[in-house]
This record gives C-alpha cells, sequence and structure tokens, in this order.
C-alpha cells in the first residue's frame, strides 16, 4: 500500500529558509564581487577577473597556513575521537553519576570562544598562569609566546579541554540507545569486553562518530577565535592557520581583493574535504 506524503510541514518551515538563503547569499554574492575587481579608493572599482585567485594560490604564504590546518585537524581528530570514546564507554549509564557527568561534559561547550582563548591564555603564562608557573617550578621550559612547539601544545590542549565534550556526548547518546538485549546475548556467549565493543557498541556508535568527526573537522579547520586571543598566530607565523592569515589581509592589510578570494578558496576547500569525509564514510557504513 503506498503512503501519502504530507508536504506541508514546508510550509511552516519555508520562512525561515528563505532568511537564511537571503542572509547567507548577499555576503557571498558580496565577498565573490570583491574578489574579482580592484579598487584604488572612492568606491571606485575596475575589473581584475582571476587576478587576485592566481595571486593566493600562487602565494606560499597561503598554502604554509593551509599545512598548519591540516596538521591541526589531523591531530585534533587522532587524539579526539578515541578520547571521546573512551570516556563515553566509561561514564555510568545508571544512577545519580549520569546527570553530573553530563552536566559536567557540557560545561566546556557552554564557555564562548574568545573566553575559552582568555583562560588559557593566563592560564599558560609563566608570571601568573597556575600552567605556566608549575611547569616552570617542575624544571620544564615552557613559553608558549617564544617557543612554537609549546604553542601548539597548547593551542591542541585547549582545543581537547573545549570540544572533546561534544564527542562524548554524541558517542554516549549512542551507547545510551543499545537495547540492554545485546548485553545479555553476550554475556551469555561469554564475550569479551573487547567484543562487546568490537560488534556491539562501536557499530551503534558509527552514525553518531561520523557526525562528531564532520563538526569537529570543520570546527578545527575554521578554527580562529582560540588561537588568535592565546598566541595572536605567533610566535613567527607557527600557529598562524587559513582563518588568522585572512583576517590579517583583510582588516590588517585591507587588501578587499586577495581577501575575498582567498575566503572563496577556503570556504571551497572546506566543502571539498567536508564532502570527502562524509562520502568515505558513509560508503564504509553502506558497505558494513
Amino acid at each position: 500500500m503506498d503512503k501519502t506524503w504530507n508536504n506541508k510541514a514546508w510550509f511552516l518551515v519555508l520562512p525561515v529558509l528563505l532568511l537564511v538563503a537571503f542572509s547567507a547569499v548577499i555576503p557571498l554574492m558580496t565577498v565573490v564581487n570583491y574578489s574579482v575587481q580592484d579598487t584604488f579608493g572612492n568606491n571606485e572599482f575596475f575589473w581584475a577577473g582571476t587576478d587576485w585567485f592566481e595571486e593566493i594560490l600562487h602565494s606560499q604564504r597561503f598554502w604554509a597556513a593551509l599545512q598548519r590546518n591540516l596538521l591541526f585537524s589531523f591531530i585534533i581528530l587522532m587524539l579526539q575521537i578515541p578520547l571521546g570514546v573512551f570516556i563515553a564507554l566509561n561514564m555510568p549509564k545508571k544512577g545519580i553519576g549520569v546527570p553530573i557527568c553530563l552536566v559536567l561534559m557540557a560545561l566546556p561547550l557552554l564557555i564562548p570562544w574568545n573566553v575559552v582563548g582568555t583562560i588559557w591564555q593566563v592560564f599558560g603564562r609563566v608570571d601568573i598562569g597556575l600552567l605556566g608557573h608549575t611547569l616552570e617550578a617542575m624544571g620544564l621550559d615552557y613559553n608558549y609566546v617564544r617557543d612554537p612547539i609549546d604553542a601548539w601544545i597548547t593551542i591542541i590542549v585547549m582545543d581537547i579541554w573545549h570540544w572533546t565534550s561534544l564527542v562524548v556526548l554524541l558517542c554516549y547518546a549512542g551507547l545510551v540507545s543499545i537495547p540492554e538485549a545485546y548485553y545479555q546475548a553476550a554475556k551469555i556467549d561469554g564475550a569479551s569486553r573487547w567484543s562487546v565493543f568490537r560488534y556491539i557498541q562501536l557499530p551503534k556508535m558509527k552514525r553518531v562518530l561520523l557526525i562528531a568527526v564532520l563538526l569537529r573537522f570543520m570546527d578545527s579547520f575554521m578554527i580562529y577565535t582560540e588561537p588568535f586571543v592565546v598566541t595572536g598566530g605567533g610566535p613567527g607565523n607557527s600557529t598562524t592557520f587559513l582563518s588568522i592569515d585572512l583576517v590579517k589581509i583583510a582588516v590588517g592589510q585591507f587588501d578587499l581583493g586577495p581577501a575575498a578570494a582567498m575566503s572563496i578558496i577556503y570556504f571551497l576547500i572546506i566543502l571539498l574535504l567536508s564532502w570527502i569525509f562524509y562520502t568515505v564514510m558513509t560508503s564504509s557504513d553502506a558497505n558494513s
């Protein structure tokens, strides 16, 4: 028997869709307009074609920032996804511990990005910060202001502290949705804890893990506020990601043409990599 689909609900969300499309298309068209034009001021523009795109794509500065972005996102995914799964597996499933753990996990997500950067900027300082002062007292030469490795470690640990909770909550939601009968059957069969994880828990978490990987990749690849507040892109250019470099070009140098071209390239890279992530992970999920 064929089902009758009611599409009236689309009329309820149509105003929101139109508003979002309107608010997104106009800024995008403005950026596209600047990316193919040049100006000497006085609001007078002339056609530049693809000159700005060619300048960006031939810029060593752009490729260096892109490499830093890819490296940072790779490290974040390799650390946060396993850590989030591990914490979710060890969280209580019943009792008073459940709301306590959920609240504790949600707290870092409620802190604004600029506040997170300020917290870690102060926390890592050698003179007044608890982390920096403690490491110096232990005899460790730690200074994220002058050492690129220390700056990277600080930003990575900061991002893990801030966003691992998202992975934990998503994985925990997948775990609590598993029927108890699965565990009872595994217990009767004498399955080990690894077997339970491999054949019961992990398959049930695949979809939420897909969401977690996509969200964390996009967030980490577009990171701006936290490293900008903590290091300002330094020391040198060691933590200058594409977003920070883009703001420096647009606001610091006021080169609107190159900045617009770079933002479009940045946008297309995010779309391409997200599509690759989604395609690979959904195809592997379908084949399993």
